[in-house]
């Protein structure tokens, strides 16, 4: 019988803290960064990284680490050819820009995702055709990024956000993140859904299967302020998701307050 490989981690900040093991120099994303690639060329490598080589190599990854299955993706149909904002919990680094391109295959994303992301050796070249959307990091790349937003809205594609912002592997709960991502749908009035990743048991108990829950649709409100509404949003997909995340049964890692270590 195999033995149980558990460890436990203590945090301090639940909104900030991050547990990543990746160690990345970020490039600083200024107003020279290209958020939409156009033309023939920026055309054939997003078809072959995104509709191809990247998906094949996402489907054998999910499948082969982690059993992965996807719960609830009727609730997408209707919204085909328009815009949504989507959320989920962030709890792998190399799982988490993979899983939303099942759920909401065939159509075309965004993903807003840390400068980090694009700054891995080779690989972070290619993400942008992924669909990946650095945060800015000054006045000038906020106005680009704002556009590629508002394109991205505009041409009915879906926008994903990790509101929990840092990463904690294999965390069964969900994290009080604040509404602020929520201002985009808030502003657009564009619908938006949450996607849990749950932690299941699997023969070897090292190891676990991932199984995405997807809630919504849900709709900011028609009275209130921008504030309000992004409010209001946030709580919808909040409490959403920590119901989803009950369903989770292992749990590799244990998360403490950092009190609890004394």
């Amino acid at each position: 019988m195999k033995k149980t490989i558990e460890k436990t981690i203590y945090y301090t900040d639940p909104l900030n803290d991050e547990f990543s093991e990746a160690v990345i120099e970020p490039i600083k994303i200024d107003g020279d960064y290209v958020y939409l690639r156009k033309g023939a060329k920026a055309a054939f490598l997003r078809f072959f990284w995104y509709r191809t080589f990247g998906r094949l190599l996402a489907k054998i990854f999910l499948k082969s680490k982690f059993r992965h299955k996807i719960v609830g993706r009727e609730k997408l149909k209707p919204y085909k050819k328009k815009p949504y904002f989507l959320y989920g919990n962030h709890t792998q680094a190399m799982a988490d820009p993979m899983i939303p391109v099942f759920v909401i295959s065939p159509k075309s994303m965004g993903i807003i995702v840390h400068p980090n992301n694009v700054s891995i050796p080779h690989i972070g070249k290619t993400l942008p055709y992924l669909g990946a959307l650095p945060l800015p990091g000054d006045v000038e790349s906020t106005k680009h990024f704002s556009h590629a937003i508002e394109t991205k809205v505009k041409n009915g594609e879906a926008i994903v956000i990790y509101p929990e912002a840092h990463i904690w592997p294999y965390y069964t709960g969900i994290r009080p993140f604040v509404d602020t991502s929520f201002v985009y749908p808030a502003q657009y009035g564009t619908p938006v859904f949450c996607f849990t990743n749950t932690y299941h048991k699997r023969k070897n108990p090292n190891k676990v299967k991932i199984i995405t829950y997807i809630d919504g649709p849900f709709f900011p409100k028609e009275e209130g302020t921008l504030r309000e509404k992004r409010a209001d949003l946030r709580e919808q997909c909040y409490q959403a998701m920590v119901e989803r995340a009950k369903l989770s049964d292992r749990e590799l890692i244990h998360y403490l307050p950092k009190e609890e270590s004394k």
